[in-house]
């Protein structure tokens, strides 16, 4: 994970409706993400020769506010994939900005991942032993987050949920994205532990551009 920091008036195009930008610090985050899937599943149903395979997504974050609770979420920019029907899935049913590119996974040497698609690559080495990021931290900041919003071309938001326990992070070096940058360079990097993960079916009666939500508070679309 190399995160970067961009202004956050070239986000604001992208902000799904009824959300608005989570800024950590008072700085608008982007992250280039790198991980594997394992042992997928839709629905409890494993899809033969899609169950293991790589993804590198490009994202950044945003916060829901509901009532007293504040629901903190992730907008994917680009996501890449080998496997095409994942990538149709998603997009049939998030309307996920899913790319088909050849990525795979490269470790090269200890404590070091790295992947890799056409001419582009992302990779870091672990810097320090991993642990649960304290309250308040960036890591904490980019790492837990629960939802996933997703701009509909109706320009309509579906909301899902995102289930896993805390993921431990290690501080990285000599982190690596070759590919456009979203900004000037990274101010930080990380390699993260897995975990089992469950996401929610899509929910499609969220919110919509000058309509009013289930909590009765008008929804908006910025940018």
């Amino acid at each position: 994970m190399i995160n970067y920091e961009v202004a956050p008036e070239t986000l604001a195009s992208r902000i799904p409706a009824g959300t608005e930008l989570d800024l950590w610090d008072g700085r608008a985050l982007v992250s280039a993400v790198g991980f594997q899937f394992l042992d997928t599943r839709v629905r409890g149903i494993a899809i033969p020769f899609h169950r293991n395979f790589d993804e590198i997504n490009l994202r950044f974050y945003v916060r829901r506010q509901l009532g007293d609770e504040v629901r903190h979420g992730v907008v994917f920019m680009r996501e890449l994939v080998a496997p095409v029907m994942v990538a149709l899935i998603a997009r049939l049913a998030y309307n996920e900005p899913y790319e088909i590119a050849p990525v795979r996974r490269v470790r090269t040497t200890p404590g070091r991942i790295e992947y890799a698609w056409g001419r582009g690559r992302i990779g870091a080495t672990a810097a320090s032993e991993p642990v649960v990021p304290r309250e308040g931290s960036e890591q904490a900041f980019v790492t837990q987050r629960h939802w996933g919003y997703t701009r509909q071309r109706d320009g309509s938001t579906v909301e899902y949920h995102v289930t896993h326990p805390p993921w431990r992070v290690s501080d990285a070096r000599d982190a690596v994205f070759e590919a456009e940058a979203p900004g000037r360079g990274p101010v930080s990097a990380y390699l993260v532990d897995g975990s089992p993960v469950e996401v929610s079916a899509p929910s499609h009666d969220l919110m919509a551009a000058g309509t009013v939500d289930g909590q009765g508070k008008r929804g908006r679309r910025l940018g």
